[in-house]
């Protein structure tokens, strides 16, 4: 709810907004083909290809997208970052990626991220590693073009990095996104907490497990995990983790496995 101070504000960006799609020469075919490279966006209704669109469009206006490493953007790499970035807030609005950061750096391939680990004598280590993705609470969203590519099968380095900065809007990347006022985070906390105890677990006793690994390494990654899971393979994680599923259909406003299930070809 907002305040009656913030109403004013809140109008003039609904009016530039509306200003900025009213102006913006928009490649229809190029946006087709955009929706028909990427398969989670099946089942779609004609009024959410058109809400959708209208958020890339404001996104790319409100994001700056800057190449590292010389790497070259154009903009069917834009719109492929941008349109899935999009897909999370589609009925969440594109408020949730507030104005406190404003770009996207994309690598050709994975980077050199330098971390800081403290052991249990309380020195200091320093130690570089490849990364996919990364997402900075008031910076950047980092990704490599490379993994970008690769999406697919339950693995969406977008969808991951994007699902850290809704998580971060609470302050910590630690798998509670500010929830909405018709949900129970006493229940969030317990449906995520038992599944990544139970997710730690099997991980620790497979040698596959069912889901990226990676998701066993802190509750703010299971979060981004099972998101990249809920959008690229909803049927999976629902049978597997029902109550998760749940949660996060309630989160992000969405059902994609029964959307996935229409299959439509995105005639609209």
């Amino acid at each position: 709810m907002f305040t009656i101070s913030e109403l004013p504000m809140l109008n003039v960006r609904h009016w530039r907004r509306q200003r900025i799609l009213q102006r913006t020469h928009f490649d229809e075919q190029l946006w087709r083909h955009t929706l028909e490279d990427l398969p989670l966006l099946q089942g779609l209704s004609c009024d959410e290809c058109a809400r959708l669109r209208e958020l890339v469009i404001l996104f790319r206006h409100e994001k700056r997208f800057i190449g590292g490493a010389e790497l070259e953007l154009d903009e069917p790499m834009e719109l492929l970052i941008s349109t899935q970035a999009c897909l999370l807030v589609l009925n969440l609005g594109l408020d949730w990626y507030h104005d406190h950061w404003h770009s996207i750096i994309v690598y050709p391939d994975r980077f050199m991220a330098r971390q800081e680990r403290i052991d249990a004598a309380g020195v200091v280590h320093q130690t570089r590693d490849a990364r996919a993705g990364e997402a900075w609470q008031n910076g950047p969203v980092v990704l490599s073009w490379r993994d970008v590519l690769e999406t697919g099968g339950g693995y969406n380095v977008v969808i991951h990095e994007f699902a850290h900065k809704l998580d971060l809007l609470n302050g910590d990347c630690n798998g509670f996104p500010p929830l909405h006022a018709d949900m129970d985070g006493t229940i969030w906390y317990r449906v995520f907490s038992h599944a990544y105890k139970d997710f730690c677990q099997l991980t620790a006793i497979q040698h596959r497990s069912i889901f990226d690994d990676y998701a066993a390494t802190s509750p703010g990654e299971f979060f981004a995990v099972m998101s990249e899971a809920f959008f690229e393979t909803p049927h999976h994680l629902r049978r597997h983790y029902p109550n998760v599923y749940n949660q996060l259909r309630a989160f992000y406003r969405q059902d994609p496995a029964t959307r996935l299930m229409l299959r439509t070809d995105l005639a609209c």
